[in-house]
C-alpha cells in the first residue's frame, strides 16, 4: 500500500507543470557594522517597481524577464546602483548588496554584476560581513558534489575533515574540540561515545547552509576550539516552492552479495525503530536464581530470551532514498506575512565490510632488543550494517513590519542493525582460537523544537532576539548478542572459562534532555562619531542524561568444556536449556551492572557583552567578554558498592572568556580584508568521560572506563587571516593560527589491558598551523574555461603535547634499544595536514554540471599508548569523488545526478606503530566503490 502511494505521488509530481514567477531578491548588508540593513529602499531603475528591505535586510521584487539596473539607498549611506542584472523566466536572480556610510562619499556607486542563480554568493557575503572567522557552504555547492547528507558535504570546507563518515573535525582537532549547533542552539548528540552530533543524520533537503565558525565572539558558547559547525535549516521560502528527489546507490562489494550477514528483523525495522521484539524480557527487580534442583524458575528465565544467537547469510540490497519538501508564504493584512515549510526524507543504506579487522598488539615485555610487536588478540571477519534514517521538519513563521516569529519541529529517527562473524585468536596468555557471532541493533531518535523571535525598534537602533530550543535524544541498544566459542583440538566449538568470555546479552539505554535558551540585545549607536554596535545578553542550558546497561551471561553445565555442535543457535533451543531434571544445559546469569547505571546533569549559565566599533574608517574592532558558570552532577555507584555518589558535584567552575577581533579593509569596497583575533575557550568532559562507567563495545571488543577526576581544558586561540573577495564568487584566503592548551583530555590505553581505554588530563599542548583557500574561475586561462572553477584548500598543522611525568616514565621503561624518548608528542586526534581539491563545471546554457573532488587527512594519533602498548595512528584515506549532473525541462526544474565515490578504492585503516617495528593493524575496513544515481524535481 505504501509503495503504491509513493508511486502515485511520484507519477503525479512528474506530470505536474507549474508557472513560476520571476524577479530580483536578496539581502542588504550594513558595511559599517556586522549586521543587515533594514528599511532601506530598493528600486528598479526606469520602472515603478520597488521594495523596502525588512528587518532581516531581505527584499523581493517581482518583474518580467529582462535586463535591469537596481538602485539601493538609505539615509546616511551611499546610494549604490547595480547594473546588468539579467532576470530569466520563472527564476529569481539573487542580488545581495552592501552599503557603506556616506560620510566620506558624495557620488553614486555603480556596480556591474552578472546573473546569480545560486546562493554561493550569498554565503560568501555572510562570510565577508561577519566579524568572526567564518567559512560557509551553500546548498548549491552541496548539490554540485551530489552529497545527500551534511557529513559528506562539509568535507569541502577549509580545515574540515570527517571521521567515520559522521563526525566533524575542524583544523584537524578531534571531536572533543568541535561543537555542533542547530540554528545556533545546542543539540545533544546521538552517540554516547562522542561530544558532537552525527552529521550523517541530517539530509541536505532540510538545509539552507552550513557555517563553520573558527573564532570566538562573546555571544557564542565558549566550549569549542577548532571551530563550531552551525547547521542552518531551511527558512520559509519567499514564494511557492516544492521539491521531490529520489536516489539509489550501488557498491559492487556490498550490494546483492549472497554472503551478507543478517538476523531476525522486526516488522518496523524499515521505519527506523524496533516494534518491541527486542525489548528486555526481565525486570531489574527480578532475581535470577542459580542452577538448583529446588528452583525451576531458572529455566523459565532462560526461556524468555529470544533464542537466536547466530547470524545468518542472505542477499543484501542496494542503497535507496527519497525526500519531499515544500513551502510557501501568504500575505496577512498589508504588512505581515505567514509562511510554512515541511520536509520529509527517507534513506536506507547497506554496508558490508568483508575481511574487517580489530586487533590488539603489545611490545615484547621480556627484552627491549626485540622490536617487532607481539599479538595479544586478533579478530577478523565480516561486518554487515543496515541503516535506516527518517527525518521530518515542519515550520511556520510570521513576519510583521518589525518582528519575526519562527517555530520549527525536527524529528530524526534512526535504526541501525549490525551483524558480524569473526575468527578470533587470543595469543598472549592462554593461546586459544575460536569464532564469534555478533547481533546488534541500535535505535536512535532526536526530537528538537525551535521557537524564536526577533524584534526591532522603529528606527532599527534596537534589536531583541530570543531563542528557546528543547531537545530529547534517545539511544537504545536493544538485545545486543555476542557468542564466542573456542575451537578444541578436534575442531569442536566449546564454551569454557577463558579470555573469550561467555555468550552475552546486553540492553543499553540512554535518554538525554537538553533545554537551551538565549536572550540577546543589540543597540546601534555612535562611538567616536562613527557607527557602532553594542551586544549583550544571557543564556542558560540544562542537560540531563539517564544511562543504564543490563547485561546477562549464558553458562553451560556441565563445565568447563561442552561441545555445542558448531552452532550458536543451539545454545537456547528447548532441549539444550538447563532444567532441574537434567541438571545440564544452558542457563542465564547476571543482571544490570550498577557502575553502568547512572544519571548526570549539567547546568550552564552565561552572560555576555561586546562592542563593535570603528577605530578608523577602515579598521574595525570587536571586543567582548563572556561569563560562564558550569556545574556537572553525578549519581551512581561502582559494582562493589564501596563508591556511592548521589548528585555529587563533579565539576563546578566559573570562567570569564575574553575575545578581541580586528578587521582591516584595504579598500572602500571591503573586498580585501585582514583579520586578527584572540580568544579564550574551553573543552569540558562529557557525561560519559566524567563517570565511573565501564562500557563495553561488543563489535570492537574495547572497554571505555570513565574518570571522575577529569578537569576542563582551557585554550588560548590566536588567528590571522588575509582574504580577498572577487566577482562571480571568486575568493582567496590565507590564514595562520596558534593555540595553547592547559589540561587537554586524551584517551589512553591501559598497560595491562590494551583493549581498555580511559580519558585523562595531560599537562599542556600547543597547536599551530596555516590554511590556504582558493576559489577561482579558470576563465583567466582561456575564455573556453569560463564555466570551469577550481576550489582548493590546504591546511598544515603541527601539535605538541607536554607529557605527564607518568607517561614519560612509562615510555622510557618500554623503550627499545636505540630509541630516544622525547618529552613531547603530537595531540590525540590532531591531523598534520588536510587537503580538499575540487574542479567544478557549470554550464550556464546547456544545463550540465559536474565536478571532481579529492579529500585526504594526514596520519593522526588515534589512541595514546602507554608502556608496552604502542600508539595507534589513523592512516590517510584518499577519497576521490566525481559528480555529473544535468538540468533539463522547460524551466530546468528537473535534475539527474550521477556520483562515483571512493574512485581510488582506498581502505580505512588504523595501525600500531613502534620503533623499528612493522606496522600492525588495529582496525581495518574496506568501503569499496559506490555509484549513486539521483533525480530531483522542483515545482
Amino acid at each position: 500500500m505504501l509503495k503504491k502511494a509513493l508511486l502515485t505521488l511520484f507519477t503525479l509530481t512528474i506530470a505536474y507543470t507549474a508557472i513560476g514567477q520571476s524577479g530580483i531578491s536578496g539581502t542588504l548588508f550594513d558595511g559599517e557594522i556586522n549586521d543587515v540593513l533594514p528599511f532601506a529602499n530598493v528600486l528598479i531603475e526606469g520602472t515603478s517597481k520597488g521594495a523596502t528591505s525588512d528587518f532581516d535586510g531581505k527584499y523581493e521584487i517581482s518583474i518580467e524577464p529582462g535586463t535591469y539596473a537596481l538602485v539601493v539607498s538609505y539615509l546616511g549611506y551611499e546610494t549604490k546602483k547595480i547594473t546588468d542584472i539579467v532576470v530569466e523566466p520563472n527564476e529569481y536572480t539573487i542580488v545581495d548588496v552592501t552599503l557603506n556610510s556616506s560620510a566620506n562619499q558624495l557620488d553614486e556607486v555603480v556596480v556591474t554584476t552578472s546573473v546569480t542563480k545560486n546562493t554561493e554568493a550569498s554565503v560568501l557575503q555572510v562570510q565577508k560581513a561577519s566579524v568572526k572567522l567564518l567559512d560557509g557552504l551553500s546548498l548549491q555547492s552541496i548539490k554540485r558534489t551530489g552529497a545527500n547528507d551534511i557529513a559528506s558535504a562539509v568535507k569541502s570546507v577549509p580545515g574540515v575533515s570527517v571521521q567515520g563518515g559522521k563526525y566533524v573535525y575542524v583544523r584537524g582537532l578531534g571531536d572533543r574540540y568541535t561543537k555542533t549547533t542547530l540554528n545556533g542552539m545546542d543539540v545533544p548528540g546521538l552517540d554516547p561515545d562522542r561530544n558532537t552530533l552525527q552529521l550523517d543524520l541530517f539530509p541536505t533537503t532540510i538545509l539552507d547552509n552550513i557555517q563553520v565558525v573558527k573564532s570566538f565572539t562573546p555571544e557564542s558558547s565558549a566550549d569549542f576550539t577548532g571551530g563550531y559547525v552551525d547547521i542552518v535549516t531551511k527558512d520559509i521560502p519567499s514564494k511557492q516552492e516544492y521539491n521531490l528527489s529520489v536516489g539509489v546507490g550501488y557498491n559492487s562489494s556490498m550490494h546483492f552479495n549472497d554472503n551478507f550477514l543478517t538476523s531476525k528483523k522486526s516488522s518496523t525495522d524499515f521505519l527506523g525503530f524496533d516494534n518491541g521484539q527486542r525489548d528486555l524480557p526481565i525486570g531489574r527487580s527480578e532475581v535470577i536464581p542459580p542452577p538448583s534442583a529446588d528452583n525451576p524458575a531458572l529455566t523459565q528465565f532462560t526461556q524468555r530470551l529470544e533464542p537466536e544467537m547466530a547470524v545468518k547469510k542472505d542477499q543484501s540490497f542496494m542503497n535507496y532514498n527519497f525526500s519531499f519538501s515544500g513551502g510557501n508564504q501568504y500575505s496577512i493584512g498589508e504588512e505581515s506575512r505567514l509562511g510554512f515549510l515541511a520536509s520529509l526524507s527517507y534513506r536506507n543504506t547497506t554496508d558490508f565490510f568483508q575481511d574487517a579487522e580489530n586487533n590488539f598488539w603489545f611490545k615484547n615485555r621480556s627484552s627491549s632488543a626485540i622490536y617487532e610487536l607481539e599479538p595479544d588478540r586478533l579478530q577478523s571477519g565480516d561486518i554487515a550494517i543496515n541503516n535506516v534514517l527518517i527525518s521530518g521538519l515542519a515550520g511556520i513563521a510570521l513576519k510583521t513590519k518589525r518582528s519575526k516569529y519562527k517555530l520549527n519541529i525536527l524529528h530524526i529517527q534512526n535504526g541501525e542493525s549490525r551483524n558480524a562473524f569473526f575468527n578470533v585468536a587470543s595469543l598472549l596468555f592462554d593461546e586459544v582460537r575460536g569464532v564469534r557471532d555478533n547481533i546488534e541493533y541500535t535505535e536512535r531518535s532526536v526530537t528538537n523544537a525551535f521557537l524564536g523571535g526577533i524584534h526591532t525598534s522603529s528606527d532599527a537602533s534596537w534589536t531583541v532576539e530570543w531563542k528557546f530550543s528543547p531537545t530529547l535524544s534517545i539511544i537504545n541498544d536493544k538485545d545486543v548478542r555476542f557468542s564466542s566459542f573456542e575451537i578444541n583440538d578436534v575442531g569442536e566449538l566449546i564454551i569454557r572459562p577463558s579470555s573469550f568470555g561467555p555468550p552475552t546479552r546486553i540492553w543499553r539505554d540512554l535518554e538525554e534532555i537538553n533545554l537551551a535558551g538565549k536572550l540577546d540585545f543589540t543597540r546601534k549607536h555612535k562611538l567616536f562619531n562613527k557607527n557602532a554596535k553594542l551586544t549583550f545578553g544571557g543564556a542558560y542550558t540544562y542537560k540531563d542524561r539517564d544511562f543504564g546497561i543490563d547485561q546477562y551471561f549464558l553458562s553451560v553445565l556441565p563445565s568447563p568444556a561442552v561441545p555445542i555442535d558448531g552452532n550458536s543457535d543451539n545454545l537456547l533451543i528447548p532441549e539444550n536449556i538447563w532444567t532441574p531434571e537434567t541438571d545440564a544445559g544452558t542457563y542465564i546469569t547476571g543482571n544490570f551492572e550498577p557502575t553502568n547505571t547512572f544519571e548526570a546533569y549539567s547546568t550552564l549559565a552565561a552572560a555576555h557583552i561586546g562592542e563593535e566599533f570603528q577605530l578608523s574608517p577602515r579598521l574595525k574592532s570587536i571586543l567582548g567578554l563572556r561569563y560562564e558558570k558550569f556545574e556537572l552532577f553525578y549519581t551512581g555507584q561502582n559494582n562493589l558498592g564501596d563508591i556511592v555518589l548521589n548528585e555529587e558535584k563533579i565539576i563546578d567552575v566559573s570562567d570569564i572568556f575574553p575575545s578581541a577581533n580586528l578587521i582591516f579593509d584595504f579598500n572602500e569596497e571591503g573586498n580585501t580584508k585582514a583579520r586578527a583575533s584572540y580568544s579564550k575557550t574551553t573543552a569540558r568532559p562529557s557525561f560519559k568521560e566524567a563517570s565511573i562507567a565501564e562500557i563495553f563495545d561488543p563489535l570492537t571488543n574495547r572497554v571505555f572506563i570513565g574518570n571522575l577526576d577529569l578537569e576542563p581544558t582551557y585554550i588560548n586561540n590566536f588567528d590571522l587571516r588575509f582574504e580577498r573577495y572577487g566577482e562571480n564568487s571568486q575568493f582567496f584566503a590565507i590564514s595562520a593560527f596558534y593555540k595553547t592548551f592547559t589540561d587537554p583530555i586524551e584517551l589512553v590505553a591501559f598497560e595491562q589491558a590494551p583493549d581498555n581505554f580511559k580519558p585523562q588530563n595531560v599537562e599542556s599542548a600547543r597547536v599551530f598551523g596555516a590554511e590556504l583557500e582558493v576559489r577561482q574561475s579558470l576563465g583567466i586561462l582561456s575564455p573556453a574555461f569560463k564555466e570551469v572553477s577550481l576550489n582548493a584548500n590546504f591546511s598544515v598543522i603541527d601539535s605538541q603535547v607536554d607529557m605527564s611525568e607518568t607517561e614519560f616514565n612509562s615510555r622510557q621503561l618500554a623503550a627499545r634499544e636505540g630509541e630516544r624518548i622525547e618529552d613531547t608528542r603530537e595531540l590525540q586526534g590532531q591531523s598534520p595536514f588536510l587537503i580538499n581539491l575540487g574542479v567544478n563545471y557549470r554550464g550556464q546554457n546547456n544545463g550540465w554540471q559536474g565536478g571532481l573532488f579529492y579529500n585526504v587527512q594526514g596520519k593522526t594519533l588515534e589512541v595514546v599508548g602507554i608502556r608496552a602498548v604502542p600508539d595507534v595512528y589513523t592512516l590517510p584515506f584518499h577519497n576521490l569523488t566525481m559528480s555529473i549532473g544535468k538540468e533539463f525541462g522547460k524551466n530546468r526544474n528537473s535534475r539527474i545526478t550521477v556520483r562515483f565515490s571512493n574512485i581510488l578504492d582506498d581502505k580505512i585503516e588504523s595501525v600500531y606503530q613502534s620503533f623499528r617495528a612493522n606496522d600492525q593493524i588495529y582496525s581495518l575496513r574496506d568501503p569499496g566503490q559506490t555509484i549513486s544515481l539521483g533525480y530531483s524535481l522542483n515545482f
